[in-house]
């Protein structure tokens, strides 16, 4: 029980430590789906490279944190090899549920994007069905047919792509079968989750009633290795993985409000000049302090707080405007590329909303060193 708490503690610890870094996650972000594939046989009592049950399966799962988080797992395996022959085509399924925690996250800490090479490890329980048509079978393994499963793996993965959105990763694991032959003298688990003492393949069945329930048995379990393929799907800012952001603190509040004065006292053709530069084929006029509005925007978002949405109200309706959306240094060129144009069509769209004639929209990404989350309108 004391394990138990001090690794709780320190999965709670590491989970706090690396939602501390990212932005934060919507409901169906950080969603992933993939497919595997690939062979199974026993822990002990197998013939390498001989005795090999195939199968394939499904996962799709959520990251949490860049540490922490679950999938769920379908997997159907099609070979009778080396166990006695169901009758059937697929012999089992099993559906598992798993817990899974990127170790290269956890000790080498979040970079902003997965690193090309990570490793990762899984554990989880699930639950197995066996199929056959074999009357014999089925009446020798009536309570055996259902049981549960448990799965302990490690992933060691290939992240790649524009924005590392698709991984491929190889999977060796040991699933154990909750099964009641612990006593039983060469007593054998199968992928099918249907235990069994062997007889050359005979049907001299054990069950559970017989021999008693054990926990983890290495006789009551199968090595697997699989290979598989995952899509990460889009998040809602547009990139696939977790993003790093800075706390924002009072100091950075008070310099962000310097910046602001500091543009205000300008004058008014350096102004235009530094942030309008140049609009082919148009002339542009002379902007005083009243011809701006400034609306600043929180790290990493493009929502209009109140406060915008105040000093937006003062634009008349009719007037025709220019809106520039700017983004602070942090996070990647595009993606402060495709912020800062998210500005500004929230700032557009809320004035055009108003009768307001807006002419032009335009994200300028980055403009300076400095914190620039802003989206500037030039009443013209």
């Amino acid at each position: 029980m004391k394990k138990l708490v001090l690794m709780l503690a320190a999965a709670s610890m590491a989970a706090s430590v690396s939602a501390q870094t990212v932005a934060e996650s919507k409901t169906f972000d950080n969603i992933y789906v993939g497919i595997n594939g690939g062979v199974a046989t026993k822990t002990t009592g197998h013939k390498w490279l001989s005795d090999l049950d195939p199968n394939a399966g499904i996962r799709i799962g959520r990251y949490f944190t860049p540490v922490f988080g679950l999938a769920i797992e379908g997997n159907a395996y099609f070979s009778n090899k080396p166990w006695v022959s169901t009758g059937t085509v697929v012999r089992a399924t099993n559906a598992s549920l798993l817990g899974t925690v990127n170790l290269s996250n956890w000790f080498g800490g979040y970079k902003g994007e997965p690193r090309t090479f990570e490793v990762s490890a899984l554990y989880g329980l699930g639950w197995m069905h066996v199929f056959t048509s074999n009357k014999a079978f089925e009446d020798a393994t009536a309570e055996n047919r259902n049981r549960m499963t448990s799965k302990a793996a490690l992933d060691f993965a290939f992240n790649f792509g524009s924005q590392k959105q698709f991984q491929f990763y190889v999977e060796p694991s040991i699933n154990f079968a909750f099964l009641g032959n612990s006593h039983a003298k060469n007593a054998v688990v199968s992928p099918a989750g249907v235990s069994y003492v062997d007889n050359t393949y005979g049907y001299g069945y054990k069950t559970a009633a017989q021999s008693g329930q054990p926990a983890y048995n290495i006789n009551n379990s199968f090595v697997q290795l699989n290979a598989g393929f995952i899509y990460k799907f889009a998040n809602s800012n547009g990139t696939h993985n977790f993003t790093i952001v800075t706390p924002r603190d009072q100091a950075e509040i008070d310099a962000l409000n310097a910046q602001i004065n500091e543009l205000r006292n300008r004058k008014p053709e350096v102004i235009t000049k530094e942030i309008v530069k140049e609009v082919p084929s148009v002339k542009v006029k002379e902007f005083t302090v009243s011809d701006l509005v400034f609306v600043t925007f929180a790290q990493g978002k493009s929502t209009l707080t109140n406060d915008a949405k105040a000093a937006l109200n003062n634009v008349k309706e009719g007037v025709h405007v220019q809106v520039v959306g700017t983004a602070s240094p942090e996070g990647s060129k595009e993606l402060n590329d495709r912020l800062s144009q998210a500005r500004a069509d929230v700032v557009a769209n809320y004035l055009k909303g108003r009768g307001v004639i807006v002419d032009e929209a335009t994200g300028k990404g980055v403009q300076g060193v400095t914190s620039n989350r802003l989206a500037v309108v030039y009443v013209k």
